[in-house]
């Protein structure tokens, strides 16, 4: 009979090629692991893996294997966790993914009222970007996961908590920074420069700004929205940033002003992506409570001092 170590231990070598490394996240030895995944094939009466002294591949049909134990073993990992829909939310610990032009800007104001809200919170975050978020929720990896939309999530639930703007960001100096709003027409003549590819803001705000791809600033490779401040800082161009990392890159900062842009918004959407059959929504919807009266608050402030 399959059991459900073997099928644990297969999907350990999918994810590592490797028997020996598979078998120490497996915590057996990897004579055991070996012997346990020989019985699974035989079992199954057809070959998962091929294996020699070098690699690991798995073959056709053992992906076909391994797609169906990946199903299962979602599904008993929800079974487990049936009980803890009856529990109280945030009670247990969560894995939570962020995207990176999310997650420094989302958490210093989320992260306090978590802590007086729901003390008993224990939470683990992954930053890393849409598609790897994406995936890993799909797996079964991550709990759920905080992305920017519009961005494909087909099969999965989206609970949307935010909108917001973009606000261009230059120096004071630059004479259009007096202006309270700035259409992105006016920002084909501004050096603009954005994040490097597959990063989904630069194609919301592309999208937003009906932009042509050639009018960002091809010369750099930036990765994070605080590497785009700084070269705005050394005058080598002007970006455009989501209102929620004004107060953290540019409220601090006297050599730069932001401006709204006043193409029509919401520019971004942002959304909790979480399997459909999720058994622990009470603690996502506790999240999404907590993340919206933070974001209030902090638009609030902002506001007031704009």
């Amino acid at each position: 009979m399959i059991s459900i170590k073997q099928l644990n231990y297969a999907l350990a070598v999918e994810k590592t090629l490797h028997f020996k490394q598979a078998a120490e996240i497996s915590n057996i030895s990897q004579s055991a692991l070996s012997t346990a995944l020989h019985e699974l094939e035989k079992q199954l009466g057809l070959q998962i893996f091929e294996r020699d002294n070098k690699k690991v591949l798995i073959t056709p049909v053992g992906k076909q294997v391994l797609d169906k134990a990946r199903t299962i073993m979602l599904h008993v990992d929800d079974l487990e966790h049936l009980a803890d829909s009856q529990r109280l939310p945030l009670s247990f610990p969560l894995t939570i993914g962020v995207i990176p032009t999310v997650c420094p800007f989302l958490l210093p104001k989320v992260l306090p009222v978590l802590n007086e809200l729901h003390p008993q919170t224990k939470l683990n975050i992954v930053e890393e970007q849409s598609h790897v978020l994406v995936e890993m929720v799909r797996r079964g990896d991550l709990d759920a996961a905080i992305l920017a939309l519009p961005y494909p999530v087909e099969g999965l639930l989206s609970m949307e908590f935010w909108q917001e703007d973009f606000y261009w960001v230059a120096p004071k100096d630059n004479p259009l920074t007096q202006q309270e709003a700035i259409h992105s027409k006016t920002l084909n003549h501004c050096e603009l420069m954005l994040l490097k590819d597959g990063h989904c803001l630069k194609d919301h705000i592309l999208e937003a700004c009906k932009l042509p791809e050639q009018a960002a600033n091809q010369g750099f490779g930036a990765t994070s929205l605080n590497t785009l401040v700084q070269m705005v800082i050394g005058k080598l161009g002007t970006t455009l940033i989501p209102a929620m990392a004004i107060e953290q890159l540019i409220a601090q900062n006297e050599e730069l002003t932001a401006v709204h842009l006043s193409d029509p918004g919401p520019h971004r959407r942002i959304a909790f992506v979480l399997r459909p059959n999720y058994t622990r929504m009470s603690s996502i919807e506790a999240l999404i409570a907590v993340c919206k009266s933070a974001l209030a608050c902090d638009k609030t402030a902002r506001l007031k001092h704009s």
